[in-house]
């Protein structure tokens, strides 16, 4: 089966259309073929994240010339500029790839459209396959896609760290807020980059949200909250995972998906990317 065909298949797994209800517009998306010859007959698939150096040696250790995606391969979420196609890290990447004839595909938009799980329930893929190796279904309040809100039987913030750093394979995880928080009630927030996230300060208040599980988290807008909120002797935390950290589960549901869902009569495996994040502490 050639390369572009699987592609395909993969796209026709996924509703098509965003949280708006719009349908992916394939020459603006971002899930591009971003490296490699899509007419080639498929050796095997790789699935992760990251599109790493390390996750590149992998593939071609295992004869896979399909490496499927989440988020962008060569730093610039797309951008074609001069000085990146200068850059020393990017141009080696890029003969590592051409030298095995390996296909780069990014899958973020599609695989976030959404899926029908189980239950015939349209879901979010990468965050579904994160509540799946948390086992967290039957903890899942609403909704099923994005931000997703559990209520956990009562933990606290380390043992909660301790089994989020197990099931993610982490390095460690970085703690805003109280470190004693009695934690029930659980986000999953995505992004807290500025924009909107006052919205999210009014759902932990709103719900009473004891722990809130992060992307990106910047300082000054609910993380300065959290933080105040613990010095007032409150039981709310952050736990800042990190992006690529949280979205990694996604992407190996994926592989399930495309052995027992789409069938695809090809090895296939996932590949983790890694926790980029280590930690110096005193």
């Amino acid at each position: 089966m050639e390369i572009k065909e699987i592609i395909e298949k993969v796209k026709g797994f996924y509703s098509g259309k965003d949280y708006q209800g719009n349908s992916i517009d394939d020459l603006k998306t971002r899930d591009q073929v971003l490296f490699g010859d899509v007419t080639q007959e498929c050796t095997g698939i790789v699935t992760t994240c990251y599109c790493s150096i390390d996750v590149i040696k992998e593939a071609i250790e295992h004869k896979a010339n399909l490496i499927i995606c989440h988020e962008s391969a060569f730093y610039n979420r797309g951008a074609n500029t001069e000085s990146m196609n200068r850059n020393k890290t990017l141009v080696e990447k890029r003969r590592l790839l051409e030298e095995h004839h390996i296909v780069v595909w990014r899958n973020h938009d599609y695989i976030h459209s959404g899926m029908m799980n189980e239950k015939n329930e349209l879901t979010d893929g990468i965050f579904y396959g994160l509540m799946k190796v948390l086992a967290w279904d039957k903890y899942l309040i609403a909704p099923i896609r994005t931000p997703m809100l559990f209520e956990l039987p009562q933990t606290n913030t380390e043992d909660l760290c301790r089994y989020l750093i197990e099931k993610l394979h982490l390095n460690g995880i970085k703690i805003i807020g109280n470190r004693n928080a009695v934690i029930k009630k659980v986000l999953i927030a995505e992004h807290i980059m500025g924009e909107d996230d006052y919205r999210k300060i009014e759902m932990i208040e709103d719900h009473d949200i004891d722990c809130v599980i992060a992307m990106e988290c910047i300082d000054f807008t609910v993380s300065s909250y959290i933080k105040d909120a613990a010095e007032l002797g409150q039981s709310k935390v952050i736990l800042a995972v990190g992006h690529f950290n949280v979205e990694e589960p996604g992407m190996d549901y994926l592989a399930q998906i495309l052995k027992d869902g789409i069938q695809i009569d090809l090895p296939v495996r996932f590949v983790q990317s890694g926790d980029m994040y280590q930690f110096i502490t005193k």
